[in-house]
C-alpha cells in the first residue's frame, strides 16, 4: 500500500540550496511504498503556504507535513530585510509572531477541513549552530508558537527542533556568529552547488556548520533528521 503525503514548506523543502529531505523520506520506504508530492517555495512566510493550498486539497493526500516559520523567524531578527521581504513576498502587513500563528492556525483548519490527513507540524530548524544565540533563540521561540497552534488544532507535533538542538549539543559546534543570508551569498552556494560541483556536505564542512549550510539551508545531517521526525508521523511502514 503507498502512503501518499505531502509536504509543505518554504525553501528547505523546495530543496534548491538545501540538501533534499524529501529524497531521504523516500528512500527510507521500500520502493512505491511512499508517493511524495512537494510544495516548497523559496522565501514564503506562513502567509504565503496559506494562499497556496488548493493544490494541496485537490489531491487530498494521507500525510501532510507543514514545515513553516524559519522567515517569519528570520524576520524578527536585526539585520533581515523586511520591507524587501514584504515587497517580494506581496504580504499585507509586517510579519509578526501574532501574525505567524494566526497564519498556521488557518493553514491547519483548512487542512483538517478539506482533508482526511494526518497532519503534522515541524518545529523549526535552528538558525545558526550558537544556541545562545539570537537567531537560535528566535527558531525556539516560533517553536514553541507552532507547538501551541498544534495543540490547537489537533494537529500533531513534531519535534525537528528539538531533536536538532540535541544534534547540536553532542557535535559541540564551532562558535560561529549567524550571519543573515544576503542574495548573493545564496547565489554563491548555488554557485559552488551547481557550477563547481561541490556538495552542499562540501561547502557546509568547509565553514565549519554541523547541520546547515548558510546557517539557514539544510545538509545532509539536517536533512537527515527532518526526514526521521516526519516519520514518526507516518502510518507503520512497509519493508
Amino acid at each position: 500500500m503507498t502512503t501518499h503525503i505531502a509536504c509543505l514548506g518554504d525553501s528547505l523543502t523546495r530543496a534548491q540550496l538545501s540538501v533534499d529531505y524529501l529524497d531521504i523520506l523516500e528512500r527510507r520506504h521500500r520502493p512505491g511504498g511512499v508517493r511524495l508530492n512537494r510544495f516548497g517555495a523559496n522565501g514564503d512566510f506562513a502567509f504565503n503556504l496559506l494562499q497556496r493550498l488548493d493544490a494541496v486539497v485537490d489531491d487530498p493526500p494521507d500525510v501532510i507535513t507543514v514545515l513553516i516559520g524559519t522567515n517569519d523567524a528570520r524576520a524578527s531578527l536585526p539585520g533581515y530585510p523586511i520591507e524587501r521581504a514584504i515587497r517580494r513576498k506581496q504580504l499585507p502587513e509586517r510579519p509578526s509572531a501574532g501574525w505567524f500563528q494566526q497564519c498556521l492556525g488557518t493553514v491547519v483548519d483548512r487542512l483538517r477541513t478539506e482533508t482526511d490527513a494526518t497532519i503534522g507540524l515541524l518545529s523549526l530548524p535552528v538558525l545558526g549552530q550558537q544556541l545562545d544565540g539570537a537567531a537560535a533563540q528566535a527558531s525556539q521561540a516560533y517553536s514553541r508558537m507552532i507547538a501551541e497552534v498544534a495543540t490547537a488544532n489537533k494537529a500533531t507535533y513534531l519535534p525537528l527542533h528539538e531533536r536538532q538542538i540535541e544534534e547540536l549539543r553532542q557535535a559541540d559546534p564551532l562558535p560561529i556568529p549567524y550571519r543573515e543570508l544576503t542574495p548573493a551569498a545564496g547565489v554563491g552556494v548555488l554557485f559552488r552547488h551547481s557550477v563547481l560541483r561541490r556538495s552542499f556536505d562540501t561547502i557546509s564542512r568547509r565553514r565549519g556548520l554541523v547541520l546547515t549550510t548558510d546557517h539557514i539551508h539544510q545538509n545532509s545531517r539536517g536533512a537527515t533528521l527532518i526526514a526521521e521526525v516526519i516519520d514518526t508521523c507516518l502510518p507503520p511502514r512497509s519493508t
